[in-house]
């Protein structure tokens, strides 16, 4: 036989179909309850921490702010919103919302920048800047009292050391022998022992922040001819604005809070020149004995800490949160 000729007509290879990749074997239940239960058994402690020092105090201070009550038995004389009533017609309480304004804004507007500024200068090349830092920094590490009863004896009238410096001085030297004894100059020397206490915390975040700043894009805008002012204020300051925003909110939450300097140093005096709100719910509650009242002060001061932080939050650390949960998002 004669093989045949080949037909010119090819038959297509078949073609092999990809199979997908196995799926990864789903957890066992047993492996999720038990991821479950170590969680649960990690943040039982914390919980049992903020539920006792912090939510208990909370509503028991809520409870007797609504009666009058001398701090002993249980309270049982009602009064309903009357101590809140008594609190903010009280010519004095409204003086603690001033001054607490007023170390606000000073703070904000003062404290803040002198702390950027110093964390900008020692955060370039300098000779012997870790001793820098560390020596601005060192306040911070003191307690309030030390620092209260420091600056107690350096303004003490006729003696103190700060009398000593300025006695002399043609410009300052009026201010010799007023200080903490002078309510018009009271509350600015005070200012000036919480800057010099609380500045070098600030100082070291913008510290921190400073060093999150690339070093590509700073060299980038030099190429560019931008001048160390621009490089600031257009690559610097943009790129900290997260930074910032953390330490004007501790900032302010620590002024309207301000109690242990303020009661070590000057006790809320001359005249109630320096009291703050937690000066006067100190005084109303473990001196006058009137627990209600100074439990309408506690109140006061938590709904004036909490409406600033659910606003701060609301509108300066919105896009922070944002971007914070958009970068743990893709990193999964």
């Amino acid at each position: 036989m004669t093989p045949s000729p080949a037909s010119p007509v090819q038959t297509a290879a078949p073609t092999r179909t990809r199979q997908p990749p196995p799926r990864p074997p789903r957890p066992r239940r047993g492996r999720r309850l038990r991821g479950w239960f170590a969680a649960t058994w990690f943040l039982v402690p914390a919980l049992l921490v903020f539920v006792l020092f912090v939510l208990i105090p909370i509503v028991i201070a809520l409870y007797t702010s609504f009666f009058r009550w001398g701090g002993f038995g249980w309270p049982d004389d009602f009064v309903g919103l009357g101590n809140f009533r008594d609190l903010f017609a009280d010519p004095l309480f409204r003086g603690d919302l001033w001054r607490g304004l007023v170390l606000v804004v000073l703070s904000v507007v003062v404290q803040l920048p002198i702390a950027l500024g110093t964390a900008v200068l020692l955060n370039q090349r300098m000779r012997g800047r870790a001793v820098y830092r560390a020596i601005f920094f060192a306040p911070y590490i003191l307690s309030e009292v030390i620092a209260g009863v420091l600056f107690g004896m350096i303004f003490l009238p006729g003696s103190g050391l700060a009398d000593a410096l300025i006695e002399d001085v043609p410009l300052v030297g009026g201010l010799a022998g007023k200080w903490f004894s002078d309510p018009g100059t009271a509350l600015p020397t005070l200012f000036a022992v919480m800057t010099w206490k609380y500045f070098g915390f600030h100082m070291m975040i913008y510290l921190a922040g400073l060093q999150g700043v690339p070093k590509e894009v700073l060299e980038a805008a030099e190429i560019d001819g931008a001048g160390p002012w621009e490089r600031f204020r257009h690559v610097t300051l943009p790129l900290l604005a997260p930074t910032i925003r953390i330490s004007v909110f501790l900032s302010v939450i620590g002024a309207i809070q301000m109690f242990d300097l303020v009661w070590v140093t000057t006790g809320g005096g001359p005249t109630h020149s320096t009291e703050t709100m937690a000066v006067s719910m100190f005084q109303f509650g473990f001196q006058r004995y009137q627990m209600g009242y100074a439990s309408a002060i506690s109140v006061a001061m938590f709904a004036i800490s909490l409406v600033f932080s659910l606003l701060y939050q609301r509108f300066a650390l919105r896009r922070d949160l944002q971007g914070a949960m958009t970068s743990a998002g893709g990193a999964r």
